[in-house]
C-alpha cells in the first residue's frame, strides 16, 4: 500500500501494485484512471467525516455538502479519468 498526499492535506491509499508502476506526480488535477481505486479514496475520506453524523455532533451545511459531493464522484462527468475533488470544509 502507498500512500500519496493531496494538495489540500488528506490521503489518497493505492494498494494495486499495477497502479503504482504508472502512477503519476499526484496533484490536485491528475487522478489514477482506476474506479476501484478512486472509490477506495472516496471511502477514506468519507469514513474521516463519519463523526459529522453523530447526534451529539450535528454536521453544519458546508460538511454535508463536502460528504454529498465525495458520494457524487463516480457521476461526474469525466470518471474516473478526470474528477474533482470537493475541498474538505473546517
Amino acid at each position: 500500500m502507498k500512500r500519496f498526499t493531496h494538495t489540500d492535506g488528506t490521503d489518497i491509499l493505492v494498494s494495486d501494485d499495477a497502479l503504482l508502476s504508472d502512477w503519476p506526480t499526484y496533484t490536485e488535477n491528475v487522478v489514477v484512471a482506476a474506479p476501484l481505486t478512486i472509490r477506495q479514496s472516496r471511502d477514506i475520506l468519507l469514513a474521516e467525516t463519519d463523526t459529522w453524523g453523530l447526534a451529539d455532533y450535528p454536521a453544519t451545511a458546508e460538511q454535508t455538502a463536502y460528504r454529498q459531493a465525495l458520494r457524487d464522484i463516480t457521476g461526474q462527468a469525466g470518471f474516473p479519468t478526470n474528477i474533482t475533488w470537493p475541498t474538505k470544509p473546517s
